[in-house]
């Protein structure tokens, strides 16, 4: 079977005008909104859904939220503004550093890691990674505690399971305090929230229930991340924007989403899965990305493992 890395290249101009279209139907048919709110981060998702409801309803029926905390890069806000002024929409800042204090979010985080590393303090940046040897090594997904010191010195630490839950389920008091917010900035004006996740984060998980994962729609739930990029290079996304290194933008240190959890880049990534959704061969597969079948097999068996364990985050209320 004939397989190349460029299969996985959209026809950028039919899936843009197919999303806007559904769009318009989904968020003014069938659920009676009259325009569209958005999350933006200076991320590429959200850049790009911003651009897509500026296509569908105008600049004047969308409205693009930041909301940076205490952790956020400060590039964050700045790369947003420059979006939204970009395509003539309204923008409001909501700073969630005190939200996220009331909910002690950045105190119980802290206390797990102190658990871990004593020596811990708020003048540390700390993260949580993943082996990135996926290729090599058909393993589990064991989770490292990364804390820097204000010297730069770095240690890591194989977090056990309690730290770990206690740190996740503090931080994603993060996701679900945004999309609070963005239901307020919704409702009172009648607009839908628009997701912003991609087939990456949608089918293995790599979201937080009820919080980035809630949304009334979700434009690019079916595109890899790397077909996300042809459409913002499509539309015109700006250079700082289409090169920056996805991150999660939601631990104190600087964070790739590659060595949080996807744990490779995403043009391979990506290429295995699309090969593997068609069905082509592992062995046709390596050979257009020029690596080993057992490689292939590795990421495979990665990703089949990720949305078999998130299975819950996608289910319905039972």
């Amino acid at each position: 079977m004939s397989f190349l890395k460029s299969d996985i290249y959209l026809d950028v101009q039919k899936e843009t005008d197919k999303i806007v279209n559904q769009l318009k139907d989904d968020v003014f048919h069938k659920l009676k909104k009259r325009g569209a709110v958005v999350g933006i981060s200076g991320g590429l998702d959200s850049s790009v859904i911003l651009g897509l409801c500026v296509h569908a309803f105008g600049p004047k029926r969308v409205v693009g939220i930041m909301m940076p905390e205490h952790d956020s890069n400060p590039d964050s806000v700045k790369l947003a503004t420059s979006l939204a002024n970009k395509f003539g929409v309204e923008y409001v800042v909501e700073n969630m550093s005190d939200t996220l204090a009331g909910f002690k979010c950045y105190e119980r985080r802290d206390e797990a890691i102190k658990k871990v590393f004593p020596e811990y303090t708020s003048d540390y940046k700390a993260k949580i990674t993943l082996s990135t040897d996926i290729l090599d090594k058909d393993t589990l997904n064991i989770f490292h505690l990364n804390i820097i010191l204000p010297s730069g010195e770095e240690k890591i630490e194989r977090i056990p399971v309690k730290e770990y839950l206690q740190i996740v389920a503090a931080s994603n008091f993060k996701q679900r305090s945004r999309m609070c917010m963005l239901y307020y900035h919704a409702e009172s004006r009648n607009f839908a929230v628009v997701g912003t996740g991609n087939k990456n984060e949608h089918e293995q998980g790599f979201f937080v229930k009820y919080g980035d994962g809630g949304a009334d729609v979700k434009p690019i739930a079916h595109l890899f991340k790397t077909q996300v990029f042809q459409l913002g290079e499509h539309l015109g996304m700006p250079d700082e924007i289409q090169n920056r290194v996805p991150t999660t933008d939601t631990y104190s240190a600087e964070q790739t989403q590659e060595e949080f959890f996807f744990r490779l880049p995403f043009d391979i990534l990506d290429t295995i899965w699309f090969g593997w959704e068609k069905g082509v061969p592992a062995a046709d597969i390596a050979s257009a990305l020029e690596l080993k079948p057992e490689q292939v097999d590795n990421v495979i068996h990665d990703i089949k493992r990720k949305i078999a364990a998130t299975e819950y985050l996608r289910m319905n209320p039972l």
